[in-house]
């Protein structure tokens, strides 16, 4: 769609190229949900994919994904062998459903910007201890994790001016065992449940992720496997609300929460084949 409110285009080369923030800018990334309806508030763009950033960085540290990473990019990442929860990147970038334009276009930073309760890469990060780093306007960043990041529907975080520069995503998480779950409507349609339990046997620690179902992310860790009982009584007491749009009803989502947990649960409380 083209946007006939913007006036200017720019496109910073460096960190202190990009300039100062006005009311009407936006940021632009691989601008999928940009220019898929009108901007009518929107007069001007930073392209911070003219920064150059790195897509991905590999380390003994983990996994930098640079917020203009595509999906196409993550999904194609050379993981080490040792790193068994890397499955589950593949998972959650098949959740978009969306077309090869799409995934070679949209990106992760844009995603967790979006801040929707159905985005994957929101999920996949959150589950594996994600954590974003944010640049302010000022010339500082801050460190914020994946899961108080998204707050809602469209919000999160960021201040006015604010650029999320990366996600990194420890080794101590993707070492973890791990049980995916996920639903939608439809066969193409948006999830209306993901949820994804990580387990780590050395210490016995459970955590669950139940993003989709939920306004936002919602984590509940366990020093050992939860009962079925104390595992619902968690997700009961903590979750007092259950999103509501075309994609499912609040009443069916909770149900799919409460069903996948058990499953995810029983799944990791099974040793390994």
């Amino acid at each position: 769609m083209d946007l006939n409110t913007i006036t200017e285009v720019a496109r910073p080369k460096r960190r202190e190229d990009v300039p100062v923030w006005r009311e009407g800018d936006a940021f632009l990334g691989g601008g999928t949900w940009l220019f898929s309806e009108p901007q009518v508030r929107t007069t001007r763009l930073i392209d911070v994919a003219a920064l150059g950033w790195q897509p991905l960085t590999v380390s003994a540290d983990g996994i930098e994904i640079a917020a203009t990473c595509t999906i196409a990019q993550l999904n194609a990442v050379n993981a080490p062998v040792e790193w068994i929860a890397a499955p589950l990147i593949d998972k959650c970038c098949k959740a978009f459903l969306a077309s090869f334009n799409i995934w070679n276009t949209a990106t992760v930073g844009g995603n967790l910007c979006m801040s929707l309760p159905a985005g994957p890469m929101i999920s996949l990060t959150a589950a594996l201890d994600g954590v974003c780093t944010i640049w302010s306007a000022d010339g500082s960043e801050r460190q914020v994790p994946v899961a108080d990041f998204v707050l809602g529907p469209q919000h999160n975080a960021l201040r006015p001016s604010e650029l999320l520069r990366r996600i990194k995503i420890p080794a101590s998480a993707l070492i973890r065992r791990t049980a995916f779950r996920q639903v939608s409507l439809s066969r193409n349609g948006r999830s209306g449940a993901l949820l994804i339990g990580t387990f780590d046997p050395p210490t016995g620690e459970f955590v669950l992720t139940v993003t989709a179902s939920t306004p936002r992310p919602m984590k509940f860790s366990f020093s050992t496997l939860p009962s079925a009982d104390d595992l619902r009584g968690r997700i009961e007491r903590e979750i007092t609300q259950y999103f509501d749009d075309i994609h499912g009803a609040p009443e069916w989502r909770r149900h799919m929460t409460f069903h996948f947990a058990e499953e995810i649960s029983s799944e990791l409380a099974e040793p390994v084949r």
